[in-house]
């Protein structure tokens, strides 16, 4: 049998299957991408359990990733295992308590068709669940409806899926999976190459499922995590860290690329990156950078809201 290229290869790296809860959210993420079109799906790591999900749910699953000291995945071999094992011409890292359904994969086709290099991401729907998804007829439509009477759609902080050319993103430092840190740096990486950043919410529900950080130490969230310093250094420091979906040069919607609209959010952000720029070249022992740039942030949000 001709096996066909997919038009995109979704790559992962779950958590161990050992929570009940994290479990089923992480088999309901990576059902929801197997039943997409044109799509391929590669799990990575040799976490409790994973090998067992991805074999039950008829995806690839390579062990071999590349870990740090305390045994987490790091995102440089991520890559380079996905390129390594993918003819796809679009490639996607996304984290595994992630819903997508086809508007995902029309979305892409339509920014592959746009330019031939780019980033795309987008803001998620946070989603409470506390069981399995029923992926029988009209599974699409029930799952929209419920998302939206929950109605928490995340503020553009991160994002939780990449996707971008194979020819994009071929120097990947050794990030760490699941702290933060890395997903800004992608951001950051965007700009500096003058890839358009491409925030399609308008377009594609990307949905969420909510869960606690009990398998973190301690049980606290990713960015107060002492990986993260480790992140934020690789990245070569705070400045490229602090990108985030506002700082997207476009949107896409009904198939076409435009400049996000200027909202208090995003004018505020502007003058921050603005601030940051001119004060670079100040030492940082000397002037506390960060300082002046939140108060011009504060004075900056009480004309907005003054004039709003």
């Amino acid at each position: 049998m001709v096996k066909f290229m997919s038009l995109i290869t979704l790559f992962s790296a779950p958590k161990p299957f050992t929570n009940p809860h994290i479990a089923m959210i992480q088999r309901n993420a990576i059902r929801s991408w197997t039943m997409l079109p044109d799509v391929d799906v590669i799990l990575l790591g040799e976490e409790e359990g994973l090998a067992e999900a991805a074999r039950d749910l008829g995806v690839k699953h390579i062990s071999t990733v590349e870990r740090n000291a305390n045994g987490v995945p790091l995102i440089s071999s991520m890559f380079k295992l996905a390129r390594e094992n993918s003819s796809s011409e679009l490639l996607c890292i996304i984290n595994a308590d992630i819903l997508l359904m086809p508007d995902f994969v029309e979305a892409a086709k339509q920014s592959g068709a746009l330019r031939d290099k780019f980033v795309l991401l987008s803001q998620r729907w946070d989603y409470d669940i506390t069981s399995p998804l029923d992926f029988g007829e009209g599974w699409i439509s029930r799952l929209v409806e419920s998302v939206r009477k929950q109605d928490q759609l995340h503020r553009p902080m991160g994002s939780d899926f990449f996707l971008f050319p194979k020819s994009c993103y071929a120097d990947i430092p050794a990030f760490i999976i699941g702290r933060a840190g890395w997903d800004n740096w992608m951001i950051y990486k965007a700009h500096i190459e003058k890839w358009p950043v491409m925030d399609c919410t308008p377009s594609v529900m990307i949905v969420h499922q909510n869960h606690d950080y009990s398998h973190l130490p301690g049980g606290r969230p990713h960015y107060d995590h002492p990986d993260t310093n480790e992140n934020i250094r690789l990245a070569g420091g705070r400045a490229a860290t602090r990108y985030t979906i506002l700082d997207s040069t476009h949107c896409l919607a009904d198939g076409k690329l435009a400049r996000p609209k200027m909202t208090p959010a995003r004018f505020e952000r502007r003058v921050e990156l603005v601030l940051r720029k001119l004060l670079f070249f100040l030492p940082e022992r000397k002037v506390d950078n960060l300082v002046i740039v939140d108060w011009w942030k504060k004075l900056i949000q009480k004309l907005v809201n003054r004039k709003s």
